[in-house]
């Protein structure tokens, strides 16, 4: 059958690589609440999808995750708004784009949205459709993310913090500090650090039973038995590491995440204690409290030991423990502004990088170059409230990271990464690297 003239000037000028459609529609998250998954579609057909976590513990200075508000859905917690800013803004406006162009898509997208924190589309919109298309992006050319994203030097798999206990804004028990994590660093392959995490985990519920405490998990699937401090908690890991036939420190260490901005009170100025009832400190004594628990126990990383406005303390918190990794979360916000200046000043030592508190892949992907170009670690994370999406686990082999936040090993949405970067260990085969920082 012979073609009309044009015809065969669309299929000429025709790219398989170009975006024909977007769209976006409401899912669920690990928590039961709404969030958002976006899907690409290109010329060729190709398809790609991702879906956006959201935090229960956030900083200050995020990006604007957009809900609905309307009470008469999930509390309001809908984002119906978002899902049709998808459909009905960003969608005529990428329309035609080639989905190779990461950075000018997202560019594109920060313009259309024109605000300083994504407040007008939201940040949940951006990122779903910036991730999607990345996605959609890698199907295209026949390459996984994480080689799409990184290139050929995208070959180390992550040391896991694995949070084994629950407190603070994610656990309904005493502990005011929101994390408890073990840090199997001192393997040889990943697949070994999981599972030496696993046998660990495994060891500690049997331990908790044992003194007749709760094995119930909490957000993240960590457990969150009824435990007076933090001391209390690491002293259960270090048995729990010791009884499962590994060497705490050389093997396996441990680490915090402190979420101190939930304890620090504007009002008096300290830090309030209110799960557990323990009396305030003053940001002297909270590192006061940090150099003693590091001088008893092999902790390696403290996120957020302090509040994420407390700039000065967080120098003298540097300059006290200059041997453990001190990770900024709500202070740095995945934000390269907010990054600069603790660099200039010399505050902490590490940036948690959580593709939504900013909301693009580009924004992302710059905040974890500037850390590694001025001698900062980064640590890719996940949220409390998660989906089955892997993307962080792509882009921690992607961006050579080293160190990856995903939560336990229990519950499916933490286990999915996991169990990626097994198959990418696997696909990397001879190629892939396992060298933690600690």
């Amino acid at each position: 059958m012979l073609l009309r003239p044009s015809s065969v000037f669309m299929l000429c000028t025709m790219k398989p690589h170009e975006i024909t459609s977007v769209e976006a529609f409401e899912i669920l998250d690990s928590r039961g609440f709404p969030t958002i998954k976006a899907r690409v579609t290109l010329h060729d057909g190709t398809i790609g999808e991702a879906a956006v976590p959201s935090g229960a513990s956030t900083g200050e200075f995020e990006a604007l995750e957009l809900r609905d508000g309307d009470s008469a859905r999930f509390g309001g917690k809908g984002v119906l708004t978002a899902c049709r800013h998808v459909d009905e803004i960003i969608a005529p406006h990428l329309a035609g784009r080639l989905v190779t162009e990461q950075r000018a898509i997202d560019r594109a997208l920060l313009e259309l949205d024109g605000t300083e924190n994504k407040s007008r589309l939201g940040a949940n919109a951006i990122l779903s459709v910036s991730l999607a298309a990345a996605r959609a992006a890698a199907a295209a050319l026949h390459l996984p993310l994480y080689r799409y994203i990184g290139g050929s030097n995208a070959c180390r798999l992550p040391v896991p913090l694995i949070n084994v206990i629950n407190g603070g804004a994610h656990a309904a028990n005493p502990l005011d500090f929101q994390e408890f994590m073990i840090v199997p660093h001192g393997f040889e392959r990943f697949s070994d650090a999981l599972r030496a995490g696993a046998e660990v985990f495994a060891t500690l519920k049997k331990e908790l039973s044992q003194h007749k405490l709760s094995t119930a998990v909490g957000d993240e699937g960590g457990f969150a038995p009824e435990l007076s401090d933090a001391t209390a908690a690491l002293e259960f890991l270090m048995a729990a590491i010791e009884k499962t036939g590994y060497k705490p420190g050389e093997q396996i260490a441990l680490a915090l995440d402190v979420a101190a901005s939930e304890l620090f009170s504007d009002h008096s100025k300290r830090y309030e204690f209110k799960k557990s009832g323990l009396p305030s400190r003053s940001g002297a004594e909270m590192i006061q409290m940090y150099q003693e628990l590091t001088a008893k126990f092999p902790i390696v990383s403290i996120e957020d030991g302090l509040d994420e406005e407390d700039w000065s303390t967080w120098e003298t918190l540097t300059e006290e423990l200059p041997d453990t990794q001190l990770v900024g979360d709500d202070l740095f916000v995945t934000n390269t502004e907010r990054l600069q200046r603790g660099i200039i000043a010399n505050v902490g030592n590490a940036i948690l990088i959580k593709l939504n508190q900013i909301g693009s892949l580009t924004e992302t992907c710059d905040a974890i170059e500037l850390a590694h170009y001025s001698g900062y670690r980064s640590v890719i994370s996940h949220r409390s409230g998660e989906t089955e999406d892997t993307t962080i686990a792509d882009l921690a082999v992607a961006t050579n990271a080293g160190q990856i936040k995903t939560g336990s090993v229990s519950r499916s949405e933490r286990t999915a990464k996991y169990n990626r970067l097994l198959a990418i260990e696997q696909e990397l085969g001879e190629s892939a690297r396992f060298e933690g920082p600690f």
